[in-house]
């Protein structure tokens, strides 16, 4: 599927609107498991603290992990006693099943959590969900290594820490700088779209989410958080790191197969392109031109040092072709990805024979430039026939362009008929993310129709009856994702799915 003709499933960025409504804003999710002790005091903290910090209204939701001992006890107390806690059983382990099960039953339109040990200061909350809150960004995470954080914590964790992240930096070139903070939020029209895609179950949950959503271009907010250290902490440090760098080895191998379809979760430019255009941005052929150029010259730098070094055991003849092979490869795969945007396998086979054919005729103009070379005279110099190919290998780029953007990745609309290329940006209302109610004809005085204002706090008294829903775990409200742990499977670039608007 082509990235510059398809906005994906999600609208543009929008800040919901301040008012009244009946659903929280924020629903702040709890996993734990076995924290009878630990779970009640956090609670009532964190309630103290939304209801004296937080403007809108907002939800408390306890997701018990298969607790054994009373922790189920305690929640349905805390659940009884206080209108905003609202508690959630699951049957199956599996920080990552809770959370995806929690967030995809959920109303509110922003989603957080946080651990039970209450580590992170609560005071970054606000400045979590805030960039969410206002459209600015897509999902917001707390980072122990950010330079003004403040972290208490003994050597052992710190040393892991940073070296999980370094890993994370050099496999799977992640930008975010702590994947493994417990303090995260995502908006739900993106966590309805993104989740699917995340296949871990436990504590890489959390990396996994953050991976996808980096190659997707997604906006990752970042805040600076003072934590301390839970000395009594559960985790089991060597499982945990074990899973981790399976999880690093499953989702690499998926993305260098190109089996998710990331294009998916793309947004459009802005909060809402239709009103107004795009001015000095490159479309069409203009836009692919620069990415040929850019892999190009990148291409003929490899060519040139691939051919110096076969060189040395070769000869030109031999040099050449060899150096060309192995550069027009990575030049066919590197255009098919960057120039074109044609994701995932199907069809990569049929380009890179079609390359090769290409590759032939660059070969011909190449090797025939070096005969001619070799005729004019006995035993040219060097950095002659290096000038010799630079010119031949112009001639062959202008060709290779065109037999590409014509032949080997034509431009198709979805019904396979030729179409030109364009930067469409748009949104897609039967996405399916936060869906809003129906919209007055003519909505108040600042605020937008397309999202129904966002609700304030309203006293409950405590003792009253508070309605939770009773969803199945790994079951969305809709009676979708029946199962909590998705599979994921190859996505050809023209595949086409029937829940996919476009």
């Amino acid at each position: 599927m082509r990235t510059d003709s398809s906005p994906g499933t999600l609208p543009a960025r929008e800040h919901l609107p301040a008012g009244n409504a009946g659903t929280p804003v924020l629903d702040v999710v709890i996993p734990v498991y076995n924290e009878e002790k630990d779970l009640r005091p956090c609670v009532l903290r964190l309630h103290e603290h939304l209801t004296r910090t937080f403007p809108y209204a907002f939800r408390i939701t306890i997701a018990d992990n298969a607790s054994t001992d009373t922790t189920a006890l305690v929640a349905a107390r805390l659940e009884a006693e206080i209108p905003e806690v609202t508690n959630f059983r699951l049957e199956q382990k599996g920080r990552g099943r809770a959370l995806r099960t929690v967030w995809s039953a959920s109303d509110a339109p922003v989603l957080a959590y946080m651990d039970v040990d209450l580590s992170t200061d609560l005071n970054a909350l606000l400045p979590l969900v805030a960039p969410l809150i206002s459209g600015h960004s897509d999902l917001a995470i707390g980072s122990r290594l950010a330079r003004s954080s403040r972290v208490v914590r003994g050597p052992k964790r710190e040393f892991i820490s940073r070296a999980y992240n370094l890993i994370l930096r050099g496999s799977l070139q992640a930008r975010f700088s702590d994947a493994q903070c417990g303090f995260k939020a995502i908006r739900r029209d993106v966590a309805q779209v993104l989740l699917p895609l995340v296949e871990d179950t436990g504590w890489f949950f959390d990396t996994e989410m953050l991976v996808l959503a980096e190659r997707a271009g997604l906006r990752i907010h970042e805040v600076p958080v003072d934590w301390v250290d839970d000395p009594d902490s559960t985790v089991h440090i060597v499982k945990t790191a074990t899973d981790d760098l399976k999880g690093v080895w499953r989702v690499g191998k998926a993305l260098a197969t190109g089996s998710l379809p990331l294009d998916r979760l793309t947004r459009p430019f802005g909060d809402d392109p239709r009103d107004r255009e795009l001015t000095n941005v490159p479309t069409g052929l203009a836009r692919q031109l620069v990415g040929f150029c850019v892999v190009g010259g990148l291409s003929t730098l490899f060519y040139l040092l691939l051919y110096s070094a076969f060189r040395q055991f070769s000869g030109s003849q031999v040099a050449n072709a060899l150096a060309l092979l192995v550069s027009a490869v990575a030049n066919t795969a590197a255009n098919r990805r960057l120039t074109f945007g044609v994701r995932g396998r199907g069809g990569a086979v049929r380009h890179q024979a079609q390359g090769l054919v290409v590759f032939g005729i660059g070969l011909a103009l190449t090797s025939g430039s070096l005969a001619a070379l070799n005729a004019a005279g006995d035993h040219p110099a060097h950095s002659t026939e290096l000038a010799v190919l630079i010119a031949a290998n112009l001639a062959a780029t202008v060709l290779r362009f065109l037999l590409f953007r014509a032949w080997v990745f034509p431009d198709r609309d979805e019904t396979g008929t030729g179409t030109g290329s364009t930067v469409v940006a748009a949104h897609t209302p039967s996405s399916p993310a936060y869906r809003p109610s129906p919209a007055p004809s003519t909505p108040p005085h600042g605020t937008s129709a397309a999202y129904p204002p966002l609700p304030h706090r309203r006293p409950v008294p405590y003792g009253q009856p508070h309605q939770t829903t009773q969803v199945r775990a790994g079951e969305a409200v809709d009676g979708s994702w029946r199962d909590a742990t998705l599979h994921l499977q190859p996505v050809r670039p023209h595949d086409t799915d029937p829940g996919d608007p476009r």
